[in-house]
């Protein structure tokens, strides 16, 4: 079955398919089944735990009577919780274990999304997305070093495994898209039970999610001295500098997709389009987020550079500018459609550089540094995309998530491959 190297611990990218521990179809079989079980850990802190919410905005925003930027301050504050989380994770993966932060993260993020469910104050609820924020953090990067391991024990697959576990996102979104219409009441204060309904799918996927961690992490575990190195980075620093381009456009990116994630189905909504096309569009988004592994694996495999960062970026560009340019149900699908197929894959790709570029025991810190400007984007994303919104409509917000993501294109294209330090 999965092997590892007795002698270091440590993974590595190079070695040959005959000794890289997934030798023979059924052992690569459950490398790929274990991905996808992992990715619905991906689903947990993305597609349940904040995409959810572009469906809760319209009835919440109504009931409480929310402005545009009020409605994006609840994005923002999770995606403060988010950077709190990422911050956090720093600190706390010198001493603890992958697996058992993203356990962690799994049972608090549970738990937040069903305490949102038990409030209607707004302060309240801004200070529950700030701790779900740090919950989605903790699965999010700890549940990214887990799949950059698996995708080393099984390298024929690295960019497939990879993109099977950031694309999870999609369960999570298609679960959305059923269940927060379904569980809705039209009553005062009937969004609450859209959260209590989410909490259940969250502690559902969160079964499964650790099943996969858990035997991820023993089948190939860190030993002490590769710990240890991965603690002490004085002697082998990352310098994120080396990397700067590729961090400014991931940057970008965090600021340009969540003005359309949060917004585009107020959007919709505002057009007059009928909640069954709204929610046809966001099962279709989720399920071109599924499928989005298989169609960009060859390319995380191949780019180790930021090109692949560029394209993906380039793509979202033209996917959040179709709905703004022509408001129609078919335009929506085929932005829905692109953004879905593209959006999670330029997620996926920040992670496969860190492997391409850095050695095993650094992993943890660059896909960290990656997830610090992608959270400080979508700090800065649904605030100023609101107040745009605002001020300007909702089809001026969305052009200027466009704008941003295609500055993002043009960085992270600038960016070149490491030479990787020799181990």
């Amino acid at each position: 079955m999965i092997q590892h190297d007795d002698a270091s611990g440590d993974l590595r990218e190079n070695k040959p398919a005959h000794s890289s521990g997934i030798v023979h179809e059924a052992d690569r079989r459950h490398a790929l089944l274990l991905a996808v079980a992992l990715s619905l850990g991906s689903a947990i802190a993305l597609g349940l735990a904040r995409f959810s919410y572009a469906l809760l905005l319209p009835p919440m925003r109504l009931d409480l009577a929310w402005n545009f930027a009020q409605a994006g301050a609840m994005n923002t504050a999770n995606a403060f919780g988010y950077l709190l989380g990422a911050l956090a994770f720093s600190r706390l993966s010198r001493r603890v274990a992958s697996r058992t932060l993203f356990i962690a993260g799994c049972a608090l993020t549970a738990l937040l999304m069903a305490a949102s469910g038990a409030t209607i104050d707004t302060n309240a609820l801004l200070v529950l997305r700030v701790a779900t924020g740090i919950g989605s953090a903790l699965i999010f990067v700890s549940g990214g070093v887990l799949a950059a391991r698996l995708a080393s024990m099984s390298p024929r697959d690295a960019g497939l495994v990879i993109g099977l576990y950031y694309g999870g996102t999609g369960w999570g979104i298609v679960i959305s898209s059923v269940v927060v219409p379904l569980t809705v009441s039209p009553v005062a204060h009937g969004w609450r039970f859209a959260w209590f309904a989410l909490a259940a799918a969250c502690a559902a996927f969160s079964g499964v999610a650790i099943w996969a961690a858990r035997r991820i992490e023993s089948a190939q575990p860190l030993s002490s001295s590769a710990r240890h190195g991965a603690e002490s980075t004085s002697g082998a620093p990352v310098q994120r500098r080396r990397f700067a381009l590729a961090l400014a456009g991931y940057g970008c990116f965090g600021i340009g997709y969540i003005g359309y994630m949060t917004f585009i189905v107020a959007l919709l909504r505002n057009a007059g389009m009928r909640a069954e096309v709204v929610s046809g569009f966001y099962v279709l988004l989720g399920v071109a987020t599924v499928v989005s592994a298989r169609m960009w694996s060859g390319l995380l495999d191949r780019m180790r550079g930021g090109q692949a960062l560029a394209i993906l970026n380039g793509l979202l560009a033209a996917a959040t500018l179709i709905p703004a340019m022509l408001v129609h149900p078919l335009a929506a699908f085929v932005s829905g459609t692109l953004f879905g197929a593209t959006f999670l894959s330029a997620v996926a790709s920040t992670t496969a550089f860190v492997r391409h570029n850095l050695p095993a025991n650094q992993w943890p810190t660059g896909i960290n540094a990656f997830t610090i400007v992608f959270a400080l984007g979508q700090i800065v994303g649904p605030v100023v995309i609101g107040r745009v919104s605002d001020s300007a409509g909702l089809t001026r917000g969305l052009v200027y998530s466009a704008l941003v993501l295609a500055a993002g294109a043009v960085l992270a294209a600038c960016q070149k491959p490491l030479n990787r330090p020799v181990r």
